[in-house]
């Protein structure tokens, strides 16, 4: 318990009025929270019977203190922490620590920032990597890029609203969207603050899902209103870029843009195409590819209907070159194209 002014003296004449006669009081935490006089009193009067104090409103406490030299109290140094078995299990925790921030991994013990457990951690790692990526997809998707103001993430999944918690996400999802057009850092620590400053404006909506919540999350949407497309099939119905993603077998993968559902993993960077669905085309864009010596590691085609229009999705390992770039742009069938780098 902290000593703050909500708890100071919280133990005091009248809470101990209130207890069952023959109590014992137990204090390591803070000096303060104990009304040190009355519980001089309890004692005396038998409410308390026996009380273990390591710590004092003052320190070190008088040493003719009724308290401390009361018969029924034990007293001891707060020293637990000094001990050199704690000593040495908190130089390894803050070694592991900082070498996992300084290699990108998320801090279950940082004080200025979402607190959650290592457990929860491990669970949602892959769901952190995938909102970031979905950010970046997105922005990189708006004319312009810097006119985002207005964000609206759904998360759907079949556990119970008060189990998913999804500050962590919220914080990766405003990273990987200002990052690409700022040359802000932002990291789980500003990223609300950062969003502030900019007016970038994010709601967030939870759809309970009807199954088994093995999985936090199905799915996680990413939609940017009010702005104009350099790729018009990312728009939804309702005239938003929009990007869905999920996490397969712990790999974030591109499930949907606007409304095309594609299947691709978010890994290297991706090129989004759409075409008239016609034979040749997976061929015809991956020999220009592989003829430049870009390595496809993944497409996927996403379609209205057979010979209609046609979404596809294709994950490289290299950034290709403006030459290769314009040559899928100068195929017939390629009625639009964008590089996203991720």
């Amino acid at each position: 318990m902290p000593l703050t002014p909500a708890t100071s003296k919280i133990l005091n004449d009248e809470t101990f009025a209130k207890m069952k006669k023959g109590v014992r009081i137990v204090n390591v935490a803070r000096g303060g929270v104990i009304d040190e006089d009355a519980l001089v009193r309890a004692l005396d009067a038998g409410i308390v019977a026996q009380a273990a104090l390591d710590v004092f409103t003052k320190e070190p406490p008088a040493k003719d203190s009724p308290l401390v030299q009361h018969e029924r109290v034990t007293v001891t140094p707060h020293l637990g922490a000094s001990t050199m078995e704690a000593q040495e299990g908190v130089a390894i925790e803050i070694a592991e620590a900082v070498v996992g921030a300084l290699n990108g991994e998320l801090a279950a013990t940082a004080v200025n920032a979402p607190m959650v457990s290592a457990e929860v951690l491990t669970e949602l790692k892959p769901y952190v990597v995938l909102a970031e990526k979905l950010g970046r997809l997105a922005v990189q998707l708006v004319a312009g890029g810097s006119g985002v103001k207005n964000v609206k993430v759904s998360y759907t999944s079949a556990r119970a609203t008060d189990d998913l918690d999804t500050r962590l996400l919220r914080a990766m999802i405003t990273k990987g969207i200002i990052e690409p057009i700022s040359d802000v850092y932002v990291n789980l620590v500003n990223a609300d603050f950062t969003a502030k400053q900019r007016g970038l404006r994010l709601s967030e909506e939870r759809v309970v899902l009807d199954g088994s919540p093995e999985n936090p999350l199905e799915t996680i949407t990413v939609k940017l209103g009010n702005v104009e497309s350099k790729f018009a099939s990312s728009l939804s119905e309702s005239g938003e870029v929009k990007v869905e993603g999920k996490v397969k077998d712990g790999v974030p993968h591109l499930t949907k843009v606007g409304s095309f559902e594609v299947d691709v993993t978010l890994e290297g960077s991706i090129i989004l195409c759409r075409q008239v669905d016609q034979p040749g085309m997976i061929g015809t864009v991956g020999s220009i590819l592989g003829e430049s010596n870009v390595n496809v590691n993944f497409m996927s085609v996403g379609r209205i209907a057979p010979r209609k229009q046609a979404i596809m999705a294709i994950g490289v390992d290299d950034q290709p070159s403006k030459e290769t770039l314009k040559k899928i742009g100068e195929i017939p069938a390629v009625e639009e194209f964008v590089f996203l780098k991720l």
